[in-house]
């Protein structure tokens, strides 16, 4: 298994600093202690480790002094020192300090099998150490099972720290691969979306053309048709050329790049809001208590915002199937040209959860947030006074006026 703390970085960090500086405290310092004490203790008083020669003594303070230092790049080479301490560890006494350090960090960044090794391979030095310098006041055995007892606990200790980071990388990388799929949904959600209202309208501009072909024709097969029937045919072939160049430009912006080609028959035209009244049916019969609130003539509203209007208010209902089945839904459409098309879907909350959860994305707010925003309008939605409530607006402009020559 890798790191889990990764790849060592270029540069330390400050928590970096902080920790290599008190590993080298402790090592380097314990080592001048150590050194120190064994010199200058009274040899008439103690036995045992301080029972040593003085040439032995001042070896091991310099060899444990060096490797002291050498705890500054203990991540970048710890099986280095760990062979160097382990070598140090069959007489040193000075060394016992760092050694834990260097253990301690091979139990983090290395594989179980190292440290099942390095550890192993300790407790035989540990061992050949309680023979030759057997602490003062204790005999073989409570020197070296105290040296047991340290070595296994900063192994076990190494080993929990290892875990822990272990478990924290894989949490940061579930995290990290929800939010990714998160993300790819929601764009999805929007290409799709975004796919099909170019579909929409594409049915609608070969509609419109089809209309300005068909009176341009009329124009040209009868010439001699009095000036009034040719001033309002004129004006029918401006006003649909003027539709047909709004719908083609709303066509170019949803389009991506890249979309495949068509795998079925062309979609019949969608219905805007004049198949009102007849969704609503729809949705009684499916169980669902709708009341309409119309306050405008559909067919005033302009083509392109009727037909998002309609897809709004089916997802809503939609909506309201799935999540609150048998509930009363008011839906209010209302408005005026130059102050734009208002809609609001509200629908108390359920008591509890459906028996049986329709299956569905959960990107369908999404794709209409987004057919909102690229018709020009806003959509929003949220809990209000125990109500569940989607509102809409979009953009409804003044009819252009036909001036006749």
């Amino acid at each position: 298994m890798s790191d889990p703390a990764g790849p060592l970085p270029s540069r330390r960090s400050t928590r970096d600093w902080v920790v290599d500086t008190l590993c080298f405290v402790i090592g380097f310092g314990f080592a001048v202690y150590a050194t120190y004490d064994l010199l200058s203790a009274d040899p008439d008083l103690v036995t045992g480790v301080h029972d040593t020669p003085d040439w032995v003594v001042v070896v091991d303070g310099v060899l444990s002094m060096l490797g002291g230092i050498a705890l500054w790049w203990r991540r970048r080479f710890p099986m280095a020192l760990a062979a160097y301490f382990l070598v140090l560890s069959f007489f040193s006494f000075a060394s016992g300090p760092a050694f834990m350090i260097v253990l301690f960090t091979v139990a983090v960044h290395r594989t179980f099998l190292w440290l099942v090794t390095l550890t192993a391979c300790a407790i035989g030095a540990n061992a050949v150490f309680a023979m030759l310098r057997p602490e003062a006041g204790a005999g073989f055995a409570e020197t070296f099972w105290w040296g047991v007892a340290m070595i296994v606990f900063v192994g076990m200790w190494g080993m929990l720290v290892r875990s822990r980071r272990y478990l924290i990388v894989s949490w940061r990388e579930r995290a990290e691969r929800a939010e990714s799929e998160q993300q790819l949904r929601v764009a999805q959600a929007r290409v799709l979306e975004r796919t099909r209202i170019a579909r929409e309208m594409h049915d609608v501009l070969a509609h419109r053309i089809s209309l300005l072909s068909l009176h341009a024709g009329a124009l040209e097969f009868r010439p001699d048709a009095p000036p009034a029937e040719i001033a309002s045919a004129a004006a029918v072939v401006r006003e649909s050329a003027h539709q047909a160049l709004q719908d083609l430009r709303a066509v170019i912006g949803v389009l991506r790049e890249g979309q495949s080609e068509e795998t079925g028959p062309p979609e019949r035209p969608q219905p805007t809001l004049s198949a009102l009244p007849a969704l609503a049916d729809e949705s009684r019969l499916a169980g669902i208590k709708v009341r309409l609130e119309v306050t405008i003539e559909m067919t005033a509203v302009p083509v392109a915002t009727a037909r998002a209007a309609y897809r709004i208010i089916q997802e809503g209902l939609t909506n309201v199937r799935k999540h609150a089945p048998g509930a009363v839904v008011r839906v209010f459409v209302g408005g005026a040209p130059g102050e734009g098309l208002t809609l609001k879907i509200r629908n108390p909350l359920p008591v509890a959860a459906p028996a049986a959860q329709i299956p569905g994305t959960g990107v369908g707010l999404i794709g209409l947030a987004e057919r909102a925003t690229l018709a020009g309008g806003r959509l929003t939605h949220g809990v209000h006074q125990g109500e569940f409530v989607l509102t809409a607006w979009l953009p409804w402009t003044e009819p252009a006026t036909t001036v006749s020559g």
